[in-house]
């Protein structure tokens, strides 16, 4: 038997390479001279940096950046020969504030753009990057002027520090002092949202007000994406309004689509194609994966759902494991071989979210399963 561990984090409980530990240890149990590959996995959020790094051998760095106000923090992220794994919330993202500090119309993205500057002086060039969870509604400009973008208003004056408030006065983009480096990188952008740029459904509207906005802020914050829309398209011919998931991060993902040339897809498909998913479970009898809550949302291209499309694909059997299993249609028809809850009885929150116990249960319930 060779049997694939490929779990996302059971959040404030367990990582995702606890989940396989704990996996693993019943897999044995069954199958004591069985084959056990076990894969730390994420969905481009919180776990992604470290999920690419251990696959790909690679090191956890830090740099020096900016928050969204502009403070100086250190920020995390992955090296792994030429490659950057990034997440832009490590140094643009809504948990860096204060309830009290959140407000779109002056955080930016300047330190994302500083740690993938910092990657580039470490000899990198190709970067992965999950963009969720931003503090900012600046259309990633905070970010590309770190990178050596320039934008000015209408009387020909350079903006000094690009904000969610500057975007409606940016006239003309310059890219005449963008370094080599950064134009010859290629960037691959984990992107779990459709949002497109501006319009009713655009990254104002939709997101603007978990970050401070209130109704007026959110719709001078679309005027200004508008605007600038138009600035990019004069610019670089490309209409960004439409494109899904430019919305993202505020903009963010529009500004590495226009600007960077930057793919655009789900967290989990960049993840399983940087730690090489496919050739992993080739000849497998068996994938395990799983999550806190194994519900509607599951469908919804988070991680149980990539790891089964990609089993599937090579027609190999997926079973789900879940702290909390919600069963619904848009679940059934994903086509798992078996879902299972990892309590056989209710308990008390605060006893299912210890670590111990719930790892003591996965394995309960691989073995349980195993043995059916």
């Amino acid at each position: 038997m060779k049997i694939v561990v490929a779990s996302d984090s059971f959040k404030g409980s367990m990582t995702s390479v606890e989940v396989a530990q704990a996996a693993a240890e019943g897999i044995r149990e069954v199958y004591p001279d069985g084959e056990v590959v076990a894969v730390n996995v994420a969905d481009g959020g919180e776990g992604t940096v470290e999920a690419i790094v251990e696959a790909l051998g690679g090191e956890i760095v830090v740099a020096k950046v900016s928050d969204p106000l502009g403070r100086e923090i250190t920020a995390r992220y992955g090296i792994a020969g030429d490659t950057a794994i990034i997440e832009m919330a490590a140094a643009s993202g809504l948990p860096l504030l204060k309830i009290e500090e959140r407000n779109p119309w002056v955080t930016s993205t300047r330190g994302t753009g500083e740690m993938i500057m910092d990657a580039i002086a470490r000899g990198c060039r190709r970067f992965l990057v999950g963009i969720g969870g931003s503090a900012t509604n600046d259309a990633g400009t905070g970010m590309l002027q770190a990178m050596g973008f320039r934008f000015y208003d209408t009387h020909g004056q350079l903006i000094t520090e690009c904000s969610g408030g500057r975007m409606a006065d940016i006239a003309v983009i310059d890219d005449a002092q963008v370094p080599e480096a950064v134009r010859m990188s290629t960037y691959t952008v984990a992107c779990d949202v459709d949002t497109p740029f501006c319009g009713p459904d655009g990254a104002a509207p939709v997101f603007a007000s978990q970050k401070g906005a209130d109704a007026e802020m959110v719709a001078r914050l679309d005027n200004g994406m508008a605007s600038l829309a138009k600035v990019i398209a004069d610019k670089y011919g490309v209409n960004v309004v439409p494109v899904a998931g430019a919305g993202a991060a505020g903009g963010m993902g529009g500004a590495f689509y226009a600007f960077l040339h930057a793919i655009l897809k789900p967290g989990i498909e960049m993840v399983l194609d940087a730690i090489g998913f496919d050739r992993i479970i080739q000849g497998a009898d068996l994938v395990i994966t799983g999550e806190g809550k194994v519900d509607f949302q599951t469908a919804k291209g988070k991680t149980a759902a990539g790891v089964l499309s990609r089993a599937k694909q090579q027609h190999i059997p997926v079973i789900a494991i879940g702290g909390c299993v919600e069963i619904c249609d848009s679940v059934l028809q994903m086509g798992f071989a078996g879902i299972y809850p990892i309590l056989e009885e209710p308990v008390p929150l605060e006893v299912a979210m210890q670590r111990d116990f719930a790892m003591s249960n996965v394995t309960k319930t691989i073995v349980r399963v195993l043995k059916q």
